[in-house]
């Protein structure tokens, strides 16, 4: 159905190429605009026959007394998507209208067509986000919830995946950027829409594990130029339900990852946010117990210890010392705070205190 509104850009803008006037009408063969003021709101037997038959009607001299409260002129139907929704009229001459009726008819269609897609993508953007709300809001799901999805074609297939993509640096209409991405996912998978100001989420369903890595990459690819973009990736989830539960983790992801990687895994960050959950000021006196003593160059021995699995030459080498030197400050570690470093459960003590404090 086409709104007053639209129908009154129609009559403003094509009037101003055209030396005749333009009436549109609704379903209903009601004037909404033209450039006729006084006819605005009055019914047009002709356009309501136009819409009963879905055929074009001319008026002239002859039959205009057929049809109460016309003028000679053309009166043509509108389509959007293959689907009648008003009427566009215009008054004159038949026999000069003839050559531009066609034109006429074909313009207002792609005024038209372009109003109602962007309307369209305008109330998708809207239901999306407030789809996403209602999903991310941790309590039972209203059906209404599996309407609106129903209504954006969504796949309700899982499992599902929580994905977060922040960025100072969104456009300030991001609807280009968010159809780009929706086009890396299999078709209806992919809920995507803005959360925050600078925050896109990202919904997916029967997702693959298998090839999420390489869509991540090219969700990437497309803020190669962006130093401040961080993507955070939930847990996967069975139901609709575990969304919230996706959604926090993929938060969680961006919080606790490492700030020099783009794409932090909520799998790689766990044990950190499940420390970080409990009382900081337990987690302070927990690291001043273990770290207490150690300068920085013993803080980072550790650090590339452990992140070269506690391997000797591969630490020693990555540090650029010798073998002998490294052995050397992990007795000094061991002397300084009585933990071995190379034992199991002291090397597991001194790991999660390092990952506190980092954090």
């Amino acid at each position: 159905m086409i709104t007053k509104k639209l129908a009154e850009e129609i009559v403003e803008q094509t009037m101003v190429r055209l030396k005749w006037n333009l009436n549109v009408m609704d379903t209903n063969g009601m004037i909404l605009a033209s450039g006729e003021k006084e006819r605005i709101d009055r019914i047009h037997e002709g356009a309501a026959h136009v819409v009963r038959t879905r055929q074009t009607l001319w008026i002239n001299d002859e039959n205009i007394a057929d049809w109460h409260g016309t003028k000679p002129g053309v009166n043509m139907p509108i389509y959007f998507k293959d689907k009648l929704i008003g009427v566009i009229g215009v008054t004159g001459d038949p026999e000069e209208l003839k050559d531009i009726a066609t034109l006429v008819q074909l313009a207002t269609e792609m005024m038209v067509h372009q109003a109602m897609i962007t309307s369209e993508a305008e109330w998708k953007r809207k239901i999306k986000e407030l789809v996403f709300e209602e999903l991310v809001d941790g309590g039972p799901l209203p059906p209404i919830v599996i309407d609106r999805l129903a209504l954006l074609e969504f796949n309700m297939t899982g499992p599902y995946l929580t994905l977060l993509v922040q960025t100072k640096n969104l456009p300030a209409s991001p609807q280009r950027l968010i159809e780009t991405m929706e086009e890396q996912f299999n078709r209806n998978t992919a809920l995507i829409g803005l959360s925050k100001l600078h925050e896109l989420f990202i919904v997916l369903s029967d997702v693959n594990l298998s090839v999420l890595e390489r869509k991540l990459q090219k969700i990437h690819s497309l803020f190669q130029k962006d130093s401040t973009v961080r993507i955070g990736v939930g847990l996967p989830v069975e139901n609709l339900e575990g969304i919230a539960h996706s959604y926090e983790t993929a938060k969680s992801a961006i919080q606790y990852g490492h700030s020099a990687v783009t794409i932090n895994y909520y799998d790689d960050i766990e044990l950190i946010a499940l420390l970080k959950s409990s009382s900081s000021k337990l987690s302070k006196r927990f690291v001043g117990r273990i770290l207490d003593g150690l300068n920085e160059q013993l803080i980072e021995t550790l650090v590339a210890f452990f992140e070269h699995d506690q391997a000797i030459g591969e630490t020693a080498e990555a540090l650029d010392i010798h073998r002998h030197t490294l052995t050397y400050r992990l007795k000094k570690v061991k002397e300084l705070t009585t933990f071995d470093p190379t034992r199991f459960r002291d090397a597991v003590l001194f790991r999660i205190a390092l990952l506190v404090r980092n954090s």
